[in-house]
């Protein structure tokens, strides 16, 4: 049967044309464009939005939160969660809907009164009975607005002693946000990264000794190496006591398990490494216990070691091969000084710059942690280990922006570049002619902003009557070719330049930009 809510509500939503899907609103849009809150208070239901999937979880409910309206003749709907532990009462979305002051008596009565109100029937929401509960939220003596909190009722049965435990919890809370005590100011929790309630929950009593603990909690604390039950003991004494300790108790571990301030940290002992959120229950302003979510992190943390473990044997890698290829070069300049053959010398002085070009990309991927490199530093090494072979006569220069390259093309590109450098310098300018070389990154371009569109242009000589780069050419371009349309799967051309000299095109297909 329809309930009140397909007559009280209207969405508060912009609609586009006819075929478009239409803009949500968020939080901060609905509280600025409807309500009179300030943005401190603004800032307070963020970190209140933050937490609350812990309290729906624990009330097996829906929440959503309501804000009176400039003007206080209606609320606006400006958050919902719905529960991971239970179903939903909620089908639609219900954010940006607005429903008039008076329509719905367990809203007033919570805002006006600053209370938990829980009286009245449930409703029935397509033939699904749902228990309406309302939470003033409080910031500073002042009642932001009010949490609807919607619990289907179609599963209702005997709760389980970890279902009560778990609704008396979701009291606490529930009282605490009444008063302006939860959330807690400074603590904003990372939501996925943190534990959450069916991971593992503990319920502590004022002295920290443990009143219940969930199947998942204590079959982490198994892991850890406990042998006994946990209920009746006092946890930051026996989670001291479970890990490895070099000397006297840590008193600090004691205390932050024991629940006596809102905490999160992790504990590892023998058997696994657990981490743990404290959160101190204070629903009458006075400490009564405290709430412990926990989940077993052993596996994520050996995952997490074998990265940085794999990470470093990488870089090592890289640095031994950098080495290794440095002294190759080494071997090769000696060689070349012992030769009588200035044709002889000049190859092996080129082979040097080449193993030097590939020596750079090792050094900068040894310096990483992950295989890729901001392409720019290299390029500018390669241009002054380029430039070396003239000295004085002839300037290198770079301009835009190769951008973050992955090793693959990195390498590759490392090798291209030294050789059109190369080419350029030997074959542009006579000797003691003055000259510069121009190279231009640019990453987009004209056809997407996944490839790379290089530029190597000289003021020099020009290319040779009847040229053609795709099929003659020393070494050092049939190396280009190779490498920028075998490996790299670009396109490789050498035209003369506009006013004068060479232009050298390099279009080649990269990783989108970060």
């Amino acid at each position: 049967m329809p309930g009140k809510d397909s007559l009280v509500f209207r969405p508060a939503v912009k609609h586009r044309s006819k075929g478009t899907l239409a803009h949500v609103p968020s939080m901060n849009d609905l509280v600025r464009q409807h309500t009179a809150l300030s943005e401190t208070d603004l800032e307070w239901l963020h970190l209140l939005v933050s937490e609350w999937q812990l309290l729906s979880d624990l009330s097996f409910a829906d929440l959503v939160l309501w804000i009176p309206t400039l003007d206080g003749s209606r609320y606006v709907s400006v958050a919902q969660m719905r529960p991971n532990t239970g179903p939903t009462s909620y089908q639609n979305d219900m954010v940006g809907h607005l429903v008039p002051r008076g329509r719905r008596p367990l809203l007033d009565a919570a805002l006006d009164e600053g209370r938990i109100v829980r009286e009245g029937d449930p409703e029935w929401r397509e033939e699904v009975p749902v228990r309406v509960e309302s939470i003033p939220v409080r910031r500073e003596g002042r009642v932001l607005g009010v949490i609807a909190r919607n619990t289907n009722l179609l599963t209702v049965r005997t709760p389980s002693r970890l279902e009560l435990t778990y609704l008396q919890s979701a009291s606490d809370l529930a009282q605490m946000i009444a008063v302006g005590a939860f959330p807690f100011p400074g603590q904003q929790v990372d939501m996925d990264a943190s534990p959450r309630v069916g991971d593992g929950l503990i319920r502590l009593d004022a002295e920290g000794t443990v009143q219940y603990a969930s199947p998942n909690a204590l079959s982490a604390y198994h892991r850890l190496g406990l042998a006994s039950d946990l209920v009746g003991q006092h946890l930051g004494q026996i989670t001291a006591e479970l890990a490895p300790s070099r000397g006297p108790v840590d008193e600090a571990l004691v205390t932050m398990a024991s629940g006596y301030a809102p905490r999160e940290f992790e504990v590892e002992g023998s058997g696994g490494v657990i981490q743990l959120r404290a959160i101190p229950l204070k629903p009458k302003g006075t400490r009564i216990g405290s709430l412990v979510l926990l989940r077993d992190v052993t596996e994520l943390r050996r995952r997490e070691r074998e990265l940085i473990t794999k990470d470093a044997t990488i870089r090592e890698i890289h640095h031994r091969v950098k080495n290794n290829l440095q002294t190759v070069a080494a071997l090769l300049r000696l060689q070349a000084r012992r030769m009588d053959s200035a044709p002889a010398r000049e190859a092996l002085n080129e082979a040097v710059r080449r193993v030097g070009s590939i020596a750079i990309v090792h050094e900068t991927l040894s310096q990483n942690l992950d295989e890729r490199v901001e392409f720019d530093e290299i390029a500018d090494r390669v241009l002054a280990m380029v430039a070396e072979i003239a000295p004085g006569k002839v300037t290198c220069r770079r301009s835009g922006r190769f951008g973050i390259l992955d090793a693959e093309v990195a390498t590759p590109l490392s090798m291209v570049l030294t050789e059109v450098l190369q080419n350029a310098l030997e074959h542009a300018f006579a000797p003691g002619e003055q000259g510069t070389v121009d190279v231009s990154a640019v990453r987009g371009g004209s056809r997407s902003d996944t490839r790379l569109l290089i530029t190597v242009q000289d003021d020099g000589r020009g290319l040779p009557e009847g040229f053609d780069p795709q099929s003659t050419g020393n070494l050092g371009l049939q190396i280009v070719r190779a490498l920028v349309e075998g490996e790299l799967g670009g396109a490789f051309d050498m035209v003369p330049a506009p006013e004068r000299g060479t232009r050298v095109v390099l279009d080649i297909p990269v990783s989108a930009a970060k």
